[in-house]
């Protein structure tokens, strides 16, 4: 691909997210923020007793990187398990982008990986891993 594609892949779900706005009744919620630029990510997530994500939305504010990317992400999550979302990595969520960022870019692409990480080990107590 393109340059021009991979901006165009991220400015398509800056610009039209996947699931951004607020989830009734979620089954967990976390937040956090990169206080070096102030982006901002809130994920929510219904998880249903087998362990399987049914809808996973976002709420926040930054840059295209960080929007985009929390779009990517929820799109990418619906439908698997806790023990898959434990398994995602940060290279997977920085394939998802389909754009090579630089290491300050990087944790904009990544706020939201980080995010699910902390909510999903938070589950369960299991700690971290990033």
């Amino acid at each position: 691909m393109s340059d021009d594609l991979y901006q165009e892949h991220i400015l398509d779900h800056f610009e039209s997210p996947y699931h951004k706005g607020p989830l009734e009744n979620p089954t967990c919620m976390h937040r956090d923020k990169n206080p070096i630029c102030g982006d901002e990510i809130q994920l929510a997530l219904k998880v249903d007793d087998s362990g399987k994500v049914q809808e996973a939305w976002f709420e926040g504010h930054g840059c295209a990187i960080s929007q985009a990317a929390a779009s990517m992400l929820v799109e990418e999550i619906e439908g698997k398990t806790l023990e898959e979302l434990r398994d995602f990595d940060a290279q997977q969520m920085l394939d998802l982008l389909k754009v090579q960022l630089t290491a300050t870019r990087q944790k904009c692409g990544l706020l939201g990986f980080k995010v699910l990480k902390t909510m999903v080990y938070s589950l369960d107590g299991t700690p971290a891993e990033n």
